[in-house]
């Protein structure tokens, strides 16, 4: 997989290219925290039939870079990255589609920069808090997995289904990651979703007991959003049950275009 430079370091990252010429914008599809671009490779070559697909490994995860600068793991340097990414293809639009972390990293580049933004996928994603206290909650948990990172290595990851063997043997990055990445400092997410005008599908599978009423909420507050609940599947319904949650991606995706 090629590489893209940045001032924290490579990122790793692909591109498939579309099967049939298209004008159709491309799809950039973000992981969760703790997985890599892997997580998508049941999803991928359907998706590439009509557009190109850009996959990518945040900061810390996969093949990209794990510096030991703390500072290089904010979310506004992830949205850089993404950001730097589409630049460095010419991508000038495209649909932001994500897992998890992945999400709401896609809402949040949606939403800091909508002409970017030809629509969105939503999987297992939440958009954040309004409340202290239920963020700083959120915090604290992210803090704790750093903590058992640090203490067991990979294995406090557990076995979720978007997990696979490529994650890096060096965990620091992911301690990193989950210290500051995957920890939210405001509201400007969940107070910016009515202000998501591009088309959003929203898919979250029925087991995924903590994020049901996040993907309720997103499906409410986006105006044109719509929930599909995957069944037998869990965090990552994309993994869990690919055909299903093919089928509706590109059904969203055909009606984009």
């Amino acid at each position: 997989m090629p590489k893209l430079t940045r001032p924290c370091g490579g990122i790793n990252f692909d591109v498939i290219k579309a099967a049939q010429h298209t004008a159709a914008p491309a799809l950039l599809l973000s992981h969760g925290f703790g997985a890599t671009s892997a997580m998508f490779a049941p999803n991928v070559p359907t998706l590439a039939t009509h557009r190109d697909v850009i996959t990518w490994d945040l900061r810390g995860h996969g093949g990209s870079e794990s510096p030991a600068n703390p500072d290089c793991y904010s979310a506004a340097h992830a949205l850089g990255d993404m950001q730097a990414l589409l630049d460095t293809l010419g991508v000038t639009r495209a649909v932001l589609g994500g897992h998890s972390l992945g999400g709401y990293l896609s809402l949040s580049l949606a939403l800091a920069n909508p002409d970017r933004a030809a629509g969105l996928i939503l999987i297992g994603t939440g958009p954040g808090f309004r409340k202290d206290d239920a963020r700083d909650a959120w915090n604290q948990r992210a803090r704790a997995t750093a903590d058992r990172l640090s203490e067991q290595g990979v294995a406090a990851l557990g076995d979720s289904s978007e997990l696979h063997g490529d994650v890096r043997a060096d965990v620091q990055g992911l301690v990193l990651a989950a210290r500051g990445t995957l920890t939210q400092r405001d509201a400007h997410v969940i107070d910016g979703l009515p202000r998501v005008l591009v088309p959003a599908l929203v898919i979250v599978g029925e087991n995924d007991k903590n994020f049901l009423a996040a993907a309720d909420y997103m499906a409410g507050k986006i105006p044109a959003a719509r929930k599909v609940v995957i069944p037998a599947a869990g965090h990552a319904p994309n993994v869990d049950q690919p055909e299903r949650v093919n089928a509706e991606m590109t059904a969203f995706l055909a009606g984009l275009s």
